[in-house]
């Protein structure tokens, strides 16, 4: 359910309800907005349907919450959450381009990889040192030392660092480098995983699963956010239908979807989503004017060469025409590129 507290309500009276909310073993949730405080308690339904909240000093009113997503939905959090990385914003009118290779090679490529997304304006650069790979004989990536790589980097041109974490074991040592924590489409359901990394003090990018609904996207997120923490980044990425054209199904709906369903930002993925570059620009313009907060692209100094997914990453070349286009589009629609 959710405590609506009266305009003014004071501190002593917001924690007197959450005090009471706690006493029956159930969780509460405090946002608090311009004018009022919204306070989101989950736990058994009848166990705080006993609990006469709507006489506590204070309250306006209780408002039962429908969706089984409760604080990741704008019933409980109405306004845009806002996340931000080292000083760059995303959501609520911010808007991001984060790019970057698939997989961490050498330090010579990441370095230029860098370089060439900072030439380009690009907010964040993206790279695996943890690869989840169909095959257990491709490249997995080269672990702490692509983290490494990545870090120096970021020391050199301000690129705060999106890396993907596979394992619980390792996220210690990817907090130590990492400035958001990505979790891929293959853990998208890893609840577990999930539940870690909604303990740190990291934002975290939750791409959608290969199948998954909206519904159980919103949901996987929802672990996170009840264990506290809250700067969570949607990723639409693709997903597989019948169709063969591309590598998976863009599903540009989900975007306004999610966006009329969620205050968490959402930015979207059209090179996983197709997995051809001649396709990522006009399905990232597609996701911009559907109202996208993000885009999140493979670029690579050298694709021809890369370990993994080079077929769809961008040339340093093209995607400096490609930021160019981007940045166009988002600046009509009312956007500001952090």
């Amino acid at each position: 359910m959710m405590i609506i507290m009266q305009e003014g309500a004071t501190e002593e009276q917001i924690a007197h309800v959450v005090a009471r909310i706690e006493e029956v073993g159930a969780s509460a949730h405090v946002s608090i907005g311009e004018r009022v405080a919204v306070i989101g308690a989950i736990g058994d339904r009848e166990e705080l349907a006993g609990v006469p909240l709507e006489a506590c000093p204070g309250v306006d009113r209780v408002v039962a919450i429908l969706k089984p997503y409760k604080l990741v939905g704008r019933e409980f959090h109405p306004h845009d959450t806002v996340v931000d990385v080292r000083g760059k914003k995303l959501g609520g009118g911010h808007f991001v381009i984060i790019a970057g290779p698939c997989s961490v090679e050498t330090e010579e490529q990441v370095m230029a990889a860098a370089r060439a997304v900072a030439s380009a304006g690009g907010t964040m650069l993206r790279g695996g040192a943890f690869k989840p790979r169909s095959s257990p004989y491709a490249f997995q990536g080269l672990g702490v030392e692509g983290l490494k790589m990545l870090a120096a980097a970021r020391d050199e041109t301000g690129l705060p660092i999106v890396t993907e974490l596979l394992d619980p074991r390792d996220l210690e040592t990817l907090l130590d480098y990492a400035d958001v924590v990505q979790i891929g489409a293959r853990n998208m359901q890893n609840f577990q995983l999930l539940a870690e990394v909604g303990r740190v003090d990291k934002p975290v990018l939750l791409k959608r699963g290969l199948s998954a609904t909206i519904e159980e996207w919103l949901m996987a997120a929802e672990y996170i956010v009840k264990e506290g923490n809250r700067r969570v980044i949607l990723c639409e990425r693709g997903i597989r239908t019948f169709e063969t054209a591309t590598r998976n199904t863009f599903d540009v709906s989900a975007v306004p979807v999610v966006r009329l369903a969620s205050h968490l930002p959402v930015i979207v993925d059209p090179s996983h989503a197709t997995g051809r570059p001649d396709l990522v620009l006009p399905l990232s313009l597609a996701g911009i004017a559907a109202g996208a907060d993000g885009v999140l692209v493979e670029m690579h100094p050298n694709p021809e060469h890369a370990l993994s997914d080079g077929p769809q990453s961008l040339s340093p070349a093209a995607f400096s025409e490609y930021a160019e286009r981007v940045r166009d589009l988002v600046r009509w629609t009312g956007k500001t590129i952090s």
